[in-house]
């Protein structure tokens, strides 16, 4: 489903541009036809980062159209009489599309460095509370939340003891094995079944998250490994609580 801002960016994308070139149409007979266009290219570079890539392209088309209809002879026409108007009307898509893309990969490297911030922090937090000396009981729940939230989970609960032979598991490594085969979360998901995140300390297992997933929800590889270290940071102290009593 689009989003209400992604529907807004498109419907600017289409839009925007053909206020832009109509602006100028009294300028036109002074005005360059690359001065035109380079506003243009502004107007699709603004789009493409308020927007998404959609709305990047829409602009440039857009951008293109109405350059063609308002500011290049014939005016009012969807023709090009001549060869440079051409060009300009070409180069302008082609800037925009390469625009669009600069701005969509910019936005992509910024979520990541977030989300990469975000998994720091979870960590960071959890190790804080096992130092600090919390209930277990405290560790898990806070866990148990932030597993939740990570792999978008409809239910996440603890379980002590070692987990039952051939569960689905996510692996020390962030593999997925499911019925004996690895799974390829980052296109199908995780398996619709619940499956077993296992809580190791210093070699031992000392439980698992029996994990809930909602099907069809593509989990990354970097995902499941921040929730094997939720988990190992649960292993910590439940150990640390163990040798106390």
């Amino acid at each position: 489903m689009v989003s209400r801002r992604d529907l807004l960016a498109n419907i600017s994308g289409v839009a925007v541009p053909l206020g832009v070139a109509a602006s100028l149409v009294p300028a036109r007979a002074s005005l360059a036809g690359t001065a035109s266009a380079l506003m243009l290219v502004a107007v699709i570079a603004a789009i493409s980062i308020m927007g998404n890539r959609v709305a990047g392209t829409l602009a440039s088309a857009s951008s293109a159209l109405w350059f063609d209809f308002f500011l290049t002879r014939p005016y009012e026409r969807f023709a090009i009489s001549h060869r440079a108007d051409l060009e300009t009307t070409i180069s302008l898509f082609v800037v925009g599309l390469i625009v669009t893309e600069l701005a969509a990969r910019g936005r992509y490297h910024r979520g990541v460095a977030v989300e990469e911030a975000d998994y720091v922090a979870i960590i960071h937090d959890l190790g804080e509370m096992v130092a600090l000396g919390d209930p277990s009981a405290a560790v898990i729940e806070r866990a148990s939340n932030e597993l939740i939230h990570l792999l978008h989970l409809r239910q996440c609960t603890y379980q002590p003891g070692v987990p039952r032979l051939n569960r689905t598991t996510i692996l020390s490594n962030g593999q997925v094995v499911h019925g004996g085969l690895l799974w390829s979360v980052s296109t199908m998901g995780l398996p619709g079944s619940d499956l077993d995140l296992p809580v190791h300390y210093a070699g031992q297992t000392l439980g698992r998250f029996v994990l809930v997933s909602t099907p069809g929800w593509p989990v990354s590889r970097e995902r499941l490994i921040v929730a094997v270290a939720i988990a190992g940071q649960v292993g910590a102290a439940l150990a640390t609580r163990a040798r106390i009593a």
